[in-house]
């Protein structure tokens, strides 16, 4: 039987301020990163891969993080870990000193997210699975078993969210044959970082339409004037094609209002991030004074909670979980079944290094087992770094395919653990 032998946790970063990929009005000068989660079995087959992102500075804060919770998966067997994922997530998750330091949210949940998903790696693996199939595979009851209800029951109840699982278990294979043949929707952001001139938005707007995208995403929110120049000349490239804009957090309520107002003739589908993630009530505001625009948030919401208060509060159009910024599978199917219940589309946030690896799992576990839809839903894709993970994503003509490999995604190459590891890597002058 095989056994975990260590837990190896690297600092990787990659220099991408230096083309100002994945700028925004916040967080302008970013390093993709990735607090990197190894659990080694001493099987030269057989390991598990998670990670978390970061965007430079404070990821060594994660890698301490999840070295402090990975230690306690030392020593453990593989087949009783993969058997009892649930059991695992309250393990990690009750240690009561951790948690003083969340609880929940923050660079603790962060790590915990790194470590978990590394466990969900490793346990699709041994199954000779894809994340998704692992997922697709349980019972209603198995799956709820291993996911976290609490705090949420005012909302969803366990024996629900077993309801809403069983009266589409029979039909899942019919979703998995349609993701099968036309890949399941896509939207890019690549075009529309902060950062880019003029012409090389255009460039790259054109280019996404050749390439075949219906749905193309703008940063906005440095200066309006700006952003309405931005968003003319993505108009004039795209088309008619749907456009969303996104803020991340830059704006008090009452800017997002008046600037989301300035750019409605534009027609985005949505304003991703107007305002400050925590605040609920802030969110409803703005929905309600700028539709038909619709708001879309998550990515930096701590927790199951904050969505749960989202959902109740009328508050958000489109749900943007992020597979690095909750505690893996174990907190994250939970909330697709509570979006499913308040009618809300799940829009996967997928904004940086390795997350569209492991998201594309989450949306098609959403469409199989939980929701059963594709209606309002489209999966972010950003054309950034992918060449350095073993599985890399296959989009084509603005469509993920299926991923057929075992494991959640996140396996990079040796050699690009060698040359980004930071500080000693071979880019960083190690």
């Amino acid at each position: 039987m095989p056994t975990i032998t260590s837990v190896d946790v690297i600092d990787i970063r990659f220099p991408t301020s230096a083309t100002r990929d994945g700028s925004d009005a916040m967080n302008p000068d970013g390093d993709y990163s990735a607090a990197y989660v190894v659990l080694e079995t001493g099987d030269d087959d057989l390991a598990g891969y998670g990670l978390t992102f970061t965007i430079g500075r404070g990821n060594d804060l994660c890698v301490a993080a999840a070295r402090q919770i990975g230690a306690r998966l030392a020593g453990r067997d593989v087949d009783e870990l993969a058997a009892d994922l649930g059991g695992l997530y309250r393990e990690i998750m009750s240690d009561s000193q951790m948690r003083w330091l969340g609880p929940e949210k923050g660079v603790v949940h962060l790590a915990a997210a790194a470590v978990l998903n590394a466990a969900w790696d490793l346990a699709a693996r041994r199954a000779g699975k894809p994340l998704w199939r692992l997922v697709a595979d349980m019972s209603p009851e198995d799956l709820v078993a291993a996911c976290d209800f609490r705090y949420l029951s005012d909302a969803l109840t366990p024996a629900e969210a077993v309801d809403m699982l069983a009266r589409l278990a029979p039909t899942r294979e019919e979703r998995v044959a349609v993701l099968a043949e036309h890949g399941y929707p896509a939207y890019t952001t690549s075009p529309g970082w902060l950062g880019y001139d003029d012409d090389t938005l255009r460039r790259l707007c054109r280019e996404a339409v050749a390439d075949g995208w219906t749905h193309v995403k703008l940063k906005v929110g440095a200066d309006v004037e700006d952003d309405m120049r931005r968003l003319a000349i993505a108009r004039e490239e795209i088309g008619d094609r749907t456009l969303m804009i996104d803020a991340n957090q830059v704006w008090d309520v009452p800017e997002a209002i008046a600037w989301v107002n300035r750019l409605a003739p534009y027609e985005p589908l949505w304003i991703e991030e107007p305002t400050s993630p925590d605040d609920v009530l802030g969110h409803a505001a703005i929905r309600k004074a700028v539709a038909p625009v619709g708001v879309a948030t998550g990515e930096h919401c701590h927790n199951r909670v904050m969505f749960k208060q989202l959902l109740q509060a009328g508050a958000i159009d489109f749900c943007q979980v992020d597979s690095c910024r909750l505690a893996s599978v174990n907190e994250i199917v939970p909330i697709l079944l509570m979006a499913a219940k308040f009618g809300v589309p799940v829009c996967p946030h997928a904004g940086g290094v390795g997350l569209c690896e492991l998201v594309q799992h989450v949306s098609i576990i959403d469409y199989v087992c939980v929701s059963g839809s594709l209606e309002g839903r489209v999966l972010e894709y950003v054309d950034h770094l992918h060449e350095h993970f073993t599985d890399p994503v296959r989009v084509e003509r603005g469509r993920y395919r299926l991923p057929e490999a075992p494991g959640y995604g996140a396996r990079m190459h040796a050699g690009s653990v060698a040359g980004y590891r930071y500080p000693d890597g071979l880019r960083w002058g190690g």
